[in-house]
């Protein structure tokens, strides 16, 4: 490939930046960053590419062009490199929540032109440029959708890209991929972050020194918690339909446990904890993380 242009460099833009030159992808990189820090970073880490102040002056001679920005900023930049695009463009963007952004990709870009999304699931409660790492997609899934806007051989050619990247792929409708996160992501870093409200909200009341005491239960909640809120923002957003029913599928499980505890209920709670363990087992079984003691994993 001669050139592949990244639209925003920082936790993953930039491990993408790393890889794809490790692998020798592309002659050429250029790299799209607005943020003045992280460009910043960029120049310091002395990370391979080219930093362009322009994304439409590059635009046609980038066969891939890579969204790696907040979704909020998609249609800014599409709307901006809009009339410099072709069909044989490959455009993709690695957003966490794709129903609303690609009704968004779908009122703004051209018509003829291509957008095939993907969903690299390797994200981290750390973000930047510096925090990038080459190995980030390895033996990670890539959830490819078909959506209105696809094309069959920018999938294929994506399938074999995230494969460079170290990823297993697997296409998805949007619908069905804004189903399923909501469940498996968006709502565990909401209740991350609730969590870790509820603690300030206690400490502040109760006017005990309680971090100090964080168990296992409330630091694992806060390293997620520590994730990026302009991105986290709009994946609540965006996916607000999906994200409201499984808080509502949440509350009335909460309810029930609450229910259980006061009433003392022994073989309801027992059955309940021995088959929500039964997870774990799962997710070991599938890959999905390993079976190590957690306490200070890098």
């Amino acid at each position: 490939m001669k050139s592949i242009l990244i639209i925003g460099c920082g936790l993953l833009g930039s491990s993408l930046l790393r890889k794809i030159y490790k692998k020798k992808l592309a002659k050429k990189i250029f790299v799209y960053e607005t943020s003045k820090r992280n460009i910043k970073k960029i120049k310091r880490l002395k990370l391979p590419g080219t930093l362009i102040r322009k994304p439409e002056d590059v635009v046609s001679q980038s066969e891939l062009i890579i969204f790696c920005t907040p979704m909020s900023e998609y249609e800014k930049i599409i709307l901006r490199i809009n009339k410099n695009l072709h069909s044989r463009h490959i455009i993709t963007d690695i957003g966490s929540s794709k129903l609303k952004s690609l009704k968004v990709v779908n009122k703004n870009l051209r018509k003829g032109l291509f957008w095939t999304s993907s969903h690299p699931i390797a994200g981290s409660e750390v973000s930047g440029p510096e925090n990038g790492k080459q190995n980030l997609f390895e033996n990670k899934w890539c959830v490819l959708i078909k959506g209105k806007r696809s094309s069959k051989i920018h999938l294929k050619f994506l399938k074999s890209f995230w494969g460079k990247m170290g990823s297993r792929t697997i296409e998805m409708s949007p619908e069905k991929h804004d189903k399923i996160f909501s469940i498996t992501s968006h709502l565990p870093h909401l209740i991350a972050y609730n969590l870790v409200k509820s603690a300030q909200d206690f400490e502040k009341k109760q006017k005990y020194d309680l971090l100090k005491y964080s168990a296992g239960g409330l630091r694992d909640f806060s390293r997620i918690a520590a994730s990026n809120e302009i991105m986290w923002r709009d994946i609540f957003f965006d996916n607000k339909t999906n994200v409201s029913k499984a808080i509502d599928l949440f509350i009335k499980n909460l309810k029930s446990f609450k229910k259980d505890i006061i009433s003392k209920n022994n073989k309801t709670i027992l059955k309940k904890l021995a088959q929500t363990k039964k997870v774990r087992s799962r997710i070991i079984k599938l890959k999905q993380d390993i079976n190590k003691p957690d306490f200070g994993r890098d």
